[in-house]
């Protein structure tokens, strides 16, 4: 590999750009990016690099009037060795989710510097009606392993607002979302 494919991020490390553009394109090829879809229904794409692993979501929206359903999320993740696939998986779906809640729910209120909400009856978070389909794919790799608690998280938002403008074209710029 040419150095062109890495960024200088410490002393000690250098980004590899050919990861993240892999996941980005995997992604792309799971979620069958490019065909077509209904009216009203959208696809959005975003990724990032997190703690050594690199990530890249392709979210897949409905929008009728004021109703926004979140289909379907793929997820394609370079993390190194999986060592225990089925307990990667659940790591992952759990960040998608908590990233879900945040992008769709996550207001916080606060009155005279008292934050309002007080616990889960007074701060939305989802249920399992709001939860996508959440496809979750791995690249092989022989590095070493490395932790997923919070990589999936970051690309949720940014790739179901992509997902609203491409069925929309209206951007969303605040969060949570509303249309």
């Amino acid at each position: 590999m040419g150095d062109e494919q890495f960024v200088q991020v410490r002393d000690d490390f250098r980004f590899d750009a050919s990861r993240l553009r892999n996941v980005i394109t995997v992604a792309a090829q799971r979620a069958q990016w490019g065909t077509p879809l209904s009216d009203g229904k959208g696809r959005g794409i975003s990724a990032s690099y997190n703690q050594g692993i690199w990530v890249a979501e392709v979210a897949e929206v409905t929008v009728s009037k004021d109703s926004l359903t979140v289909d379907r999320i793929t997820c394609v993740i370079d993390c190194g060795l999986v060592v225990n696939p089925q307990g990667a998986v659940n790591q992952v779906e759990g960040g998608i989710v908590d990233g879900l809640a945040a992008a769709l729910y996550g207001r916080i209120t606060v009155k005279e510097g008292i934050v309002q909400e007080s616990n889960f009856h007074d701060y939305e978070f989802c249920r399992i009606r709001d939860i996508p389909e959440i496809d979750v794919h791995f690249i092989d790799s022989n590095d070493s392993p490395r932790g997923l608690g919070e990589g999936p998280l970051p690309p949720v938002a940014p790739a179901i607002t992509n997902a609203i403008y491409a069925a929309t074209g209206k951007r969303i710029r605040d969060l949570p979302i509303q249309l």
